[in-house]
């Protein structure tokens, strides 16, 4: 995520945290993107959008290559480990900040605890891979639900997939402009309630359509043979851990006005409630309605060969919503590259809204869309790309890294249980993260020959 700043800083100009008085020179990103100005209901509203998102819609999928009694234990094991993990990476930046290096960045921690090269050839990369990823991804899908409101009204039209995906590109480019991610609180508090909303249309979908006539046989046998099975198996494992992955708590966290103590354990309780409510609601029904012929994306499952199995409104408000809260995500996790953008084009010592910053920033961030919007148009299959994206990434951002963090920072005695258990996660998950790859990777050969570029799927 480009190079590293000499002044990896935490607190603004003339700003107090826990005590500590600082007057070192914030570079253009930190200055500029990451306004430290927040609550801690802000911070709930920013998790919120980066975990809660349509991703979460894929989970009955995953239940059917596990069934109930594994599903059910990943699901719970996903939410209490990131949970945990979270708080980690907070009271490791909280330790931090009153010693007085505020850290705004996960680079930055990596920097400062790991060294220089981790920041800048691992944490750094990564984070950016995943991130402008999850931009990609969400770029394509709001493009295909886009498709599917089309083709709602007009079944024989011929506009193509990628065209909707240019569309959605367009608002993407408009909401890139937002100036800092402070700016983006209101709309994702708009998010925080239409995922709630979304999650609770493909609750009541799958239970009205199990419930009636129309209802599919409900199987909910393992299909395929044990290779294909184990490989299932690992490949649902990483869609629950990517579906609750975040990469982005230290930009988070940044966003928080000092001083920064306790606030993101409210955020993140705020967060979880949400992430209980949707991740699970959706999952069991999903699974309950559809058993292993639950789609990649539940709600595709209310049609069947062209065949309403709901009413067609009720399909129209589900996507409606899926939009709208998908371009909130896309433009959270555009923000590592906003902030890298404007580290490297803008001038801190000029207004944030002087033409010499405006300028620049306008003319990165839209080609910043540009790209990502023709990447989803021209790789339509971008979610077998994004799995393994997420095996290298999520999995050590979310799951390795922060109980490494943890341990190094604190040093607990090798004899404490929070040792033990931090040790243990991370060599479970950083095992689990080379597996879940190699799944992937086998999913993509498998897929091959149904790739085209911009393909009309």
């Amino acid at each position: 995520m480009g190079g590293q700043h000499p002044n990896p800083i935490a607190v603004h100009d003339g700003e107090e945290e826990e005590g500590v008085t600082h007057q070192k020179e914030l570079d253009a990103g930190a200055l500029f993107v990451l306004k430290s100005k927040g609550s801690w209901i802000h911070a709930g509203y920013h998790l919120t959008t980066s975990i809660v998102a349509p991703p979460l819609l894929s989970l009955p999928f995953a239940f059917a290559s596990l069934g109930w009694v594994a599903g059910i234990f990943c699901l719970i094991t996903g939410a209490l480990v990131t949970f945990y993990s979270y708080n980690l990476i907070s009271l490791v930046l909280e330790h931090h900040a009153h010693m007085g290096t505020r850290q705004l960045r996960f680079r930055d921690m990596a920097d400062n605890i790991l060294g220089p090269k981790w920041g800048r050839y691992y944490v750094g990369p990564i984070q950016f891979m995943v991130c402008y990823g999850a931009v990609v991804g969400s770029t394509l899908l709001g493009g295909q639900c886009m498709k599917t409101i089309y083709l709602l009204s007009s079944p024989n039209g011929s506009m193509k997939l990628y065209e909707f995906v240019a569309i959605f590109g367009c608002l993407m480019l408009v909401l890139a402009q937002i100036p800092s991610f402070h700016s983006l609180r209101y709309i994702n508090l708009i998010s925080l309630v239409l995922c709630l909303a979304y999650s609770a249309c493909a609750a009541a979908g799958s239970i009205y359509i199990g419930k009636s006539s129309k209802a599919p046989e409900k199987d909910y046998t393992l299909n395929g043979d044990s290779e294909t099975r184990i490989f299932g198996v690992f490949n649902a494992i990483a869609i629950i851990a990517t579906t609750f992955g975040n990469g982005i708590i230290p930009e988070i966290q940044a966003t928080l006005a000092p001083p920064v103590k306790g606030k993101m354990f409210k955020g993140l309780c705020v967060c979880y409630t949400v992430v209980t409510i949707t991740f699970f609601s959706v999952a069991i029904s999903g699974y309950w309605a559809f058993g292993n012929q639950a789609a990649g994306i539940i709600i595709n499952n209310f049609m069947d060969n062209g065949k309403h199995l709901v009413p067609k409104w009720f399909i129209l408000m589900t996507n409606a919503f899926t939009i709208l809260q998908i371009s909130a995500v896309g433009v959270v996790y555009l923000q590592p590259t906003n902030e890298v953008l404007e580290s490297n084009f803008s001038d801190p010592k000029r207004g944030q809204f002087s033409a010499r910053n405006v300028v620049p920033r306008l003319i990165s961030r839209s080609l910043s869309v540009i790209t990502a919007t023709t990447i989803a148009a021209m790789l339509p299959f971008f979610g077998d790309i994004n799995a393994v994206i997420g095996a290298f990434g999520f999995m050590p951002l979310d799951f390795v890294l922060p109980v490494v963090f943890f341990n190094l920072t604190f040093k607990p005695s090798k004899r404490s249980p929070i040792f033990w258990l931090n040790t243990t996660i991370a060599v479970f998950f950083s095992t689990l993260g080379v597996i879940a790859a190699v799944a992937a990777v086998r999913q993509i050969s498998l897929d091959a020959k149904t790739y085209k570029l911009f393909a009309n799927v």
